[in-house]
């Protein structure tokens, strides 16, 4: 066996070749093939739309952008939870050349000012306002420092229908004509990564990165025009509207958006009486469905397929995915927002421990290495590196930013995950923590992945996370943040080190425990571990390591 042979890289062979569409004319293609199939579900309002009406309302939008000046390249925002207004005005926007800013539903007034002005949005979409947030206002207190900003429509209100009004005026063929002069490679989203240290980076993709990247996520899980998927996840990140809305358009699938913002009894209410075929989710979310006190009474005998994605996927939630929900073909897809977003998934006939260890294998026409971070060299399989993808799936980069798309997309094009992984002689992916969340104790390399899916495995233990503290002897001690599960009796270091014990070398066992209702997370159901290590500090009476 050749050295070539045995080092960390690897390609996706694939009989099927990349769309060469942009998402409009995708769209249209669709429309002409299962126009009569139902494409998009609201439970909240019980609206519902076939492939040729939403097409239909799409245009609509499409000839009011027309009507308001909105050039091709020109940045259009879109400030609201997941409401079929949303997915109507991503396919618009993308029909007349638009770029999509999808601004996170939780920012607060500094981070939307931030992203309407580095984007330069001259046209904002917004929700009135959402759970405790007066959307209205923010958009008030910052429109004097948006110095793009030129006009606001609210969701719901006159003004979005005075916009679509608008687009009566415009020739029948407007859009047509404008999608004639649009290319694939032409940038559509701008969406905003949530950084754990200075301003966010907006990420620029294209309508050939998210496109295809829709189209093989639900390849890879089987989609047809039968399939009805669940989208509980949020539409301003790549889980919602790429692998969720353009995963299902692409393939004459139906969208089934459960509630505005994640619900553990709605998504389970939804998959139930709209039979939904797949679901998707972050960890966090099935673990929430899972220990709903009446889980077994919801009706998922439809369900077949879906997705785990967003954070590392816990061992124990997957198998009760494969079990208690009936989703046997449920799979793992890794990816990152600068990489449109997936790439690596599970088969769907894959067996249990490869759906249930690792991140599977390289997508579709993308290519991915396991490097030495201090060299740059491509390490041996088997051997724990950074994991880097590259492919048509990498964004153009950071908008208006050249410095950082520099830091994260090399002059090969590779992009630099920051992730620690290896890649298995059968060229299976296992992610063992991020470079920055590796903890450093004595000397040994400890990976906080490995001690979560372990923790797991504890009978009391719902959810754990686990981050590096500093310590004078060692540099950094372990810690471990406990949720337990419902009816649990309290749990203590000593009963955590007790069930290590034998199981885990020595100083991977947590030298600090500490039971917590929540963690701290972005909206996508990441863990925040740079707060959770702040916090820590002062949960546990300890001194910030020196410089």
């Amino acid at each position: 066996m050749s050295r070539a042979s045995l080092s960390s890289y690897a390609s996706g062979p694939s009989s099927l070749p990349l769309l060469g569409d942009t998402i409009g004319h995708n769209l249209e293609r669709t429309v002409g093939r299962y126009g009569d199939r139902e494409a998009l579900v609201e439970c909240a309002t019980g609206r519902r739309w076939t492939y040729a009406q939403l097409d239909r309302d799409v245009d609509a939008l499409a000839r009011g952008l027309l009507a308001a000046d909105v050039a091709t390249g020109d940045r259009v925002g879109v400030w609201a939870p997941n409401c079929a207004e949303w997915t109507i005005t991503q396919y618009a926007t993308a029909k007349v050349g638009a770029i999509l800013v999808t601004i996170n539903p939780a920012y607060r007034t500094h981070e939307l000012a931030y992203a309407l002005n580095q984007s330069g949005t001259r046209l904002l979409v917004s929700a009135t306002s959402f759970k405790t947030s007066d959307y209205r206002a923010m958009v008030d207190e910052v429109g004097g420092e948006c110095r793009r900003l030129e006009r606001v429509v609210w969701i719901g209100d006159d003004s979005w229908d005075e916009l679509v009004r608008g687009g009566e005026s415009q020739p029948a063929g407007a859009v047509a004509a404008r999608m004639a002069a649009l290319s694939p490679d032409d940038p559509i989203n701008i969406q905003y990564t949530s950084g754990t240290t200075g301003y966010p980076k907006g990420a620029t993709l294209s309508h050939h990165n998210i496109l295809n990247n829709g189209y093989f996520v639900t390849e890879g899980i089987g989609f047809t025009e039968q399939d009805r998927l669940c989208i509980p996840v949020p539409f301003y990140h790549c889980f919602g509207m790429v692998m969720g809305n353009l995963g299902c358009s692409s393939h004459g699938a139906c969208m089934v958006i459960p509630g505005p913002a994640f619900d553990p009894e709605a998504t389970l209410s939804a998959v139930a009486a709209e039979r939904c075929t797949g679901l998707y989710g972050v960890p966090t979310m099935f673990i929430a469905e899972q220990n709903l006190p009446d889980f077994a009474s919801y009706e998922l005998s439809s369900l077949r397929t879906g997705l785990m994605a967003g954070s590392p996927c816990p061992v124990e939630v997957m198998k009760r995915c494969l079990t208690d929900m009936n989703m046997s073909e449920v799979g793992i897809a890794y990816g990152m927002t600068e990489t449109s977003p997936v790439s690596t998934q599970t088969r769907a006939d894959d067996d249990i421990e490869r759906r249930t260890e690792t991140i599977g294998l390289v997508h579709p026409h993308v290519e991915v290495k396991i490097i030495d971070p201090a060299t740059g060299l491509t390490v041996p399989r088997g051997q724990t590196g950074e994991l880097c993808t590259r492919g048509y799936s990498v964004m153009l980069g950071y908008w208006d930013d050249p410095g950082k798309t520099a830091e994260s997309v090399d002059q090969a094009r590779w992009m630099h995950t920051g992730d620690l992984a290896q890649m298995g002689p059968d060229g299976y992916l296992t992610v063992v923590g991020r470079i920055k969340d590796m903890v450093i104790r004595g000397g040994e390399n400890v990976y906080p992945r490995e001690i979560e899916e372990f923790l797991h495995s504890h009978p009391d233990i719902a959810d754990v996370q686990v981050v590096g503290v500093p310590d004078e002897k060692y540099g950094e001690e372990l810690c471990a943040w406990v949720q337990l599960r419902a009816g649990a009796s309290g749990l203590d270091v000593d009963a955590v080190r007790e069930f290590a014990a034998g199981r885990l070398a020595h100083y991977k066992i947590p030298r600090y425990v500490l039971v917590v209702d929540a963690f701290p997370m972005t909206v996508t159901g990441k863990v925040r571990k740079v707060q959770m290590r702040e916090e820590s500090l002062g949960m546990l009476g300890l001194s910030p390591a020196p410089p």
